[in-house]
């Protein structure tokens, strides 16, 4: 009776069914992002200063020129594994190993993840604008305008998402190599994964779309929406003031599912080779220098291992914290 008279009992029972695995995954994308994105400047800096005209050493060699490297020398498993091949003169700071190039993997990783991570956020946002003003618009004017907006989401639907993405990219390649374009590299990696974002954002935002129209449909027969529009108040004011408060918790909770979905697209391109591109690191393209070093004759399977744990932890992370938030956010699903 007491939870009957309390309007923040429905809340708590809410949070409750957040649940230890939505809770596990929170400290798991926190350390992620932390680790990744707080580290951006340092990582990316710190793989500037080991590309040089003059090649690439490992730490604490004397430079010398990549041409009379021995590309044994430079590769190293990771520090804490001892095998009788490992390389003689590692120093044993290298906590994940390092690649072909003597660059330190762990670096790379915290660098990659820092790309992945930031893409995906940026391209989720793109789909949460895109999808939430989609929505809307088709909700709340509904008959023929609805009907036709939702015919176009239905033919999108349809198109292989991975497919477009893909044209879009290599169609902005194709576009700065035939235009005459004179770009640096680091401006030419910069529109590379700003394209890539946009794309993926452009693709994904079909879902959220839907929902927020199926939510738009429902709160326009409320009541406050009827004395809204009887009392002659804005369509700006409707939205921010009325709709978009009821509108949150759906948002928030398919955003949270939306980020997974552009951080394993944006690692699939990479992985191709469509999306970031070397020398900056990714965990797509980290997998895929990973994959080219499995061989029967000698494994460096660290250099695979690492970047996709990466990719998994993060995932499952959030896939849970998706979860966790739809049922504490959903009044449909809470428990009564």
């Amino acid at each position: 009776m007491a939870d009957v008279l309390n309007p923040a009992a429905p809340r708590r029972r809410g949070w409750r069914a957040f649940g230890p695995t939505g809770w596990a995954g929170v400290v798991i994308v926190t350390l992620m992002l932390v680790a990744c994105l707080a580290t951006l400047p340092y990582t990316l800096s710190r793989e500037s200063e080991e590309i040089t005209a003059e090649g690439v050493a490992p730490r604490g060699t004397p430079p010398r020129r990549f041409e009379a490297m021995n590309p044994e020398e430079a590769l190293f498993p990771p520090s804490w594994w001892s095998v009788p091949e490992a390389a003689p003169d590692s120093d044993g700071s290298h906590v994940l190993g390092t690649d072909r190039l003597g660059r330190d993997l762990f670096l790379r990783c915290l660098a990659g993840g820092g790309l992945s991570l930031g893409i995906g956020v940026a391209a989720a946002l793109v789909a949460v604008l895109i999808g939430t003003a989609y929505g809307t618009v088709s909700g709340y004017f509904g008959g023929r305008v609805d009907a036709a907006m939702m015919r176009i989401v239905d033919i999108l639907f349809g198109l292989p998402n991975i497919l477009l993405v893909v044209l879009l990219a290599v169609a902005v390649d194709g576009l700065l190599e035939r235009g005459g374009f004179d770009l640096s590299t680091g401006m030419r990696q910069l529109v590379n994964v700003l394209t890539l974002l946009i794309a993926i954002g452009g693709v994904t935002w079909l879902t959220m779309a839907r929902v927020i129209r199926g939510q738009v449909l429902s709160l326009k027969q409320q009541p406050f929406m009827e004395a809204c529009r009887a009392t002659g108040v804005s369509l700006p004011r409707q939205f921010f003031i009325h709709l978009l408060p009821n509108l949150l918790g759906p948002i928030i909770v398919y955003a949270t599912l939306t980020v997974p979905n552009a951080i394993l697209t944006e690692s699939f391109l990479s992985f191709l080779g469509i999306g970031v591109k070397e020398p900056l690191p990714s965990w797509g393209n980290l997998a895929a220098a990973g994959l080219n070093e499995l061989n029967i004759v000698r494994s460096r399977w660290w250099l695979l291992l690492w970047p996709c744990l990466f990719i998994g932890l993060t995932l499952l992370a959030l896939n849970f914290v998706g979860e966790g938030l739809r049922e504490a956010l959903d009044p449909r699903r809470r428990a009564i």
